[in-house]
Parts: structure tokens; C-alpha cells; sequence
């Protein structure tokens, strides 16, 4: 392949990509917000539904949000009932996120619709499609971290 045309390739594949992953988004942000809830409210849920109590304070690690947005998020879900504040009985500065049985209620009924809505984004990829890209695009991320 001609060098000289690489650069233009990588700046094609990170538009390509960019679209692509915005396209995504803005279809899964549009199942999530046809349950009532909005994107950072469901990524919590899907967390404590998924993996139990979590400290309100790693929350934001997790799910990849600001930590002074997560206060706001918890406080929001708290005031729907979805989820409790629990002090940790060990640490006094430890506070954990606990979903309710309302909560818990909620994901049981949505998740497997939104988990459906994913799968009919990415219908247009077979198996292998679908592992190819997931290893190119590990790949490619983990390099990027390295830079």
C-alpha cells in the first residue's frame, strides 16, 4: 500500500468510526429515554442491577461519568425510588448505592427490551463480523492508550 495515502486512510476510519459510534448512541439513547429514563440514570441502574450494592463514590469509574455528576444522578433515582442510600458499616465515609425492589423491578422488565434494541442495531453484522470488530477495535484502543 502507498504510504503517502495512510494518513488520509486514518483520518477516513476515525470519521468513519466517529459517525458510526454517534449513530450508535443516539439509537440506544433513544430506547433508554422510551423507559422514562435518561442515558447516566440507566447506566447506574444497569450497574447495581447487574453487580449489586456499589460505592456511590466509584460509581462514576464504572460507568465513566464525572463524579460530581454522580451525586445528582443518585439523588435523582433516589427521589423515583430506584435505588438507597446505605452507609457502610465498616467505613463512616463509605456511602453505597443499593437498588430497590422498584428498581429492580424496573430492569427486569426494560433491560431485556434494551439489550433486544442492540442486538437489532448491530442485526447487520453476522458472528464473526461482529468478533472481528471487537478484537480490531480492542486492539486499536488499547494502542491508542499507550500513545
Amino acid at each position: 500500500m502507498d504510504s503517502t495515502h495512510e494518513p488520509d486512510l486514518s483520518l477516513k476510519l476515525f470519521v468513519v468510526l466517529s459517525r458510526a459510534v454517534q449513530s450508535i448512541n443516539k439509537r440506544v439513547e433513544e430506547d433508554i429515554k422510551s423507559h422514562g429514563l435518561n442515558p447516566t440514570e440507566f447506566a447506574v441502574l444497569e450497574l447495581l442491577y447487574h453487580k449489586g450494592d456499589q460505592p456511590i463514590q466509584k460509581i462514576g469509574e464504572k460507568i465513566l461519568l464525572a463524579s460530581s455528576s454522580i451525586t445528582y444522578v443518585v439523588d435523582k433515582l433516589e427521589q423515583k425510588q430506584f435505588l438507597v442510600r446505605k452507609p457502610c458499616p465498616e467505613d463512616r465515609r463509605v456511602t453505597y448505592a443499593s437498588i430497590t425492589p422498584e428498581g429492580e423491578a424496573l430492569m427486569s422488565r426494560i433491560f431485556p427490551e434494551h439489550q433486544k434494541a442492540i442486538q437489532e442495531i448491530f442485526g447487520i453484522l453476522d458472528t464473526n463480523e461482529k468478533e472481528m470488530m471487537i478484537k480490531q477495535l480492542k486492539k486499536l484502543g488499547f494502542y491508542a492508550e499507550e500513545l
